[in-house]
């Protein structure tokens, strides 16, 4: 299995409130969608130590190996999302997005 995470580093632009509402109605369904993914997990930051970077958000996608999250990330899907995610990110995000897959260990 591989999960790629996606980590939202940077601050609203809305209160917190509205954030999660726009992420939860708009983007949320969007991702769930990636075809072939397993599981599909959001979390949103509680706190963090002294220092640390701001991360806002993370999205873990679940694939049950590599070909299919390539054939996910591939997708007209992927494309889709990533658009819309982009377009309704400017206006309540500021900050960057960076991805990592990671695989279990052993």
């Amino acid at each position: 299995m591989l999960t790629r995470y996606v980590f939202f580093e940077g601050t609203p632009k809305v209160d917190a409130a509205e954030f999660r509402a726009a992420v939860m109605k708009v983007l949320l369904p969007l991702w769930q969608g990636m075809p072939g993914a397993t599981g599909v997990r959001l979390t949103f930051a509680q706190e963090r130590d002294e220092g640390a970077p701001e991360i806002l958000m993370v999205l873990a996608v679940d694939y049950p190996d590599r070909a299919t999250l390539d054939a996910s990330l591939a997708s007209d899907h992927r494309f889709v999302t990533r658009d819309q995610s982009a377009e309704l990110l400017r206006l309540i995000f500021e900050g960057k997005v960076h991805h990592h897959i990671t695989g279990k260990a052993g």
